[in-house]
C-alpha cells in the first residue's frame, strides 16, 4: 500500500520537479500581442508558442513568420537543465537550451553549428496572464538586433 502512494505522488510532483519547480506557470498557448511588443525588423515574428509536457520533457512549439514572409514552424523537446538540444524547424538554429532563473523565469540559448546565434529571457507576469520575451541576436545579414515580444495566454 507505501509503495502505491509513493508511486502516485512521484506521478503527481515529477513533472513539476522536471520543470524545476514553478515553471510550470509557463505551460500552454501564448499568442503574440503585437500593440505590446517592439520587435525589430527583419527577424522572424513568433505569433504563436505553445509549452507543453510530453513525458518529463518539456516541448516548446512555434509558429510565426520570417522576414520573408514564409512560415515558420519549429519545435524543442529537452529539459530546462541548461544544455543543448536539438531544434527542429529553427532557420536561426540547430540547437536550444533552456536554463531556469527563477520560478517565473527562464532563459535561452539558440546555436547554429555550435555557435550562439540568439540569447533570451522569458519572464512571466505576476497574474500569469502575460509573459515577456527579451532577445538579443543577429538578423539574416549578421547585424545585431534586440527585440522585446508580450505574449498573452490563450
Amino acid at each position: 500500500m507505501k509503495a502505491r502512494a509513493i508511486l502516485a505522488s512521484l506521478a503527481i510532483f515529477l513533472p513539476i520537479v522536471v520543470l524545476g519547480g514553478g515553471l510550470d506557470v509557463h505551460i500552454g498557448t501564448w499568442k503574440l500581442n503585437e500593440s505590446k511588443s517592439k520587435l525589430a525588423a527583419g527577424i522572424t515574428k513568433n505569433d504563436t508558442v505553445i509549452y507543453e509536457m510530453a513525458g518529463d520533457d518539456l516541448v516548446v512549439t512555434v509558429d510565426g513568420v520570417s522576414s520573408d514572409g514564409k512560415p515558420v514552424h519549429h519545435v524543442w523537446t529537452g529539459k530546462v537543465d541548461g544544455k543543448d538540444y536539438p531544434v527542429s524547424g529553427d532557420p536561426n538554429g540547430d540547437m536550444r537550451s533552456y536554463k531556469k532563473i527563477d520560478d517565473r523565469t527562464i532563459e535561452f540559448v539558440g546555436k547554429r553549428a555550435g555557435k550562439v546565434t540568439v540569447t533570451g529571457r522569458v519572464a512571466q507576469s505576476a497574474d500569469g496572464k502575460t509573459r515577456t520575451v527579451t532577445t538579443i541576436g543577429t538578423d539574416a545579414k549578421g547585424k545585431k538586433v534586440e527585440s522585446t515580444a508580450v505574449y498573452d495566454k490563450q
